[in-house]
Order: structure tokens, then sequence, then C-alpha cells
């Protein structure tokens, strides 16, 4: 039986914490910028958590090894 792989595109885009929860960082931060507000800029910033359950079942078992 071949080995469990882990989703690639995942890995690169979301990160499980100490406490199990998944964080992300939001799209719309790389290009056109100027015409964004330096309040969503900052808000972009910061990483996000996924908070539902079924999204956090799901990315866990693609990012497990």
């Amino acid at each position: 039986m071949p080995k469990m792989k882990s989703h690639k595109g995942a890995k690169k885009r979301f990160k499980v914490t100490g406490s199990g929860k998944i964080k992300h960082y939001p799209a719309f931060k790389s290009h056109i910028l100027t015409k964004k507000d330096a309040k969503r800029k900052r808000r972009l910033r910061r990483g996000e958590m996924i908070t539902t359950n079924g999204e956090t079942r799901v990315l866990k078992r693609l990012l497990q090894a």
C-alpha cells in the first residue's frame, strides 16, 4: 500500500496551531493596494482562524502526512 501524502497546496496555505486550530492568511494583499485603505490592509496582515468544524476536519485530513 502506498504512503499517504499531504496536500502540497494546503500545506503552503494553512498551519495547525499548538491547540489544534487551523490558521490561514486572507487573500487580496498582493497587488492593486493603492485603492485599498490602510485599515483594510492592516486587517489583512493578521492571520485568521478557520471556524467551521467541517472545514477544520477536511483541512486536518489534507495536512496529515
